[in-house]
């Protein structure tokens, strides 16, 4: 399963407010230059992530975006799943109205796939934003404890 990169998108533009929680307002220029997301494309990303309860704005002269819950509780898994919809690791998987594969009762590969897709919710959904900042803080640690070595 490819996550988009629309959804790596809303990812990182999470991650950045996730980053700054609890410090008011980031403006979206802000988090698009940090994440390294077109600003254009991460204004529509954004407003989707609004109208998905993931973030909250504020408007005006000192307005921009933040976390509309904590970070602790916004899991990788939920943003994927809102973003890019079932998480599966075969498109003939994905439960998605309409769609009927002929092999369906005996597929072979069917296991295969249940335990792919069960591997990924598990990677996804036993993480959240707060645990990739803290990964994030971890991976800086040992870069400057590399650093005084040298």
């Amino acid at each position: 399963m490819a996550v988009t990169q629309k959804c790596q998108y809303a990812l990182r533009a999470l991650f950045e407010l996730a980053r700054r929680e609890g410090e008011g307002v980031v403006p979206a220029g802000e988090i698009a230059e940090r994440q390294a997301i077109p600003k254009r494309f991460l204004e529509v990303i954004l407003h989707q992530l609004r109208q998905g309860g993931f973030v909250d704005s504020q408007r005006g002269k000192v307005g921009g975006f933040y976390l509309a819950r904590p970070a602790a509780e916004v899991g990788v898994g939920e943003v994927i799943r809102f973003m890019d919809g079932p998480i599966s690791p075969v498109d003939c998987h994905k439960e998605r109205p309409g769609h009927d594969c002929p092999l369906r009762g005996g597929c072979v590969f069917r296991g295969l796939w249940d335990a792919a897709r069960e591997a990924l919710e598990r990677v996804y959904d036993t993480r959240s934003l707060r645990d990739l900042v803290e990964e994030e803080q971890r991976m800086r640690q040992q870069a400057e404890g590399a650093n005084y070595m040298i």
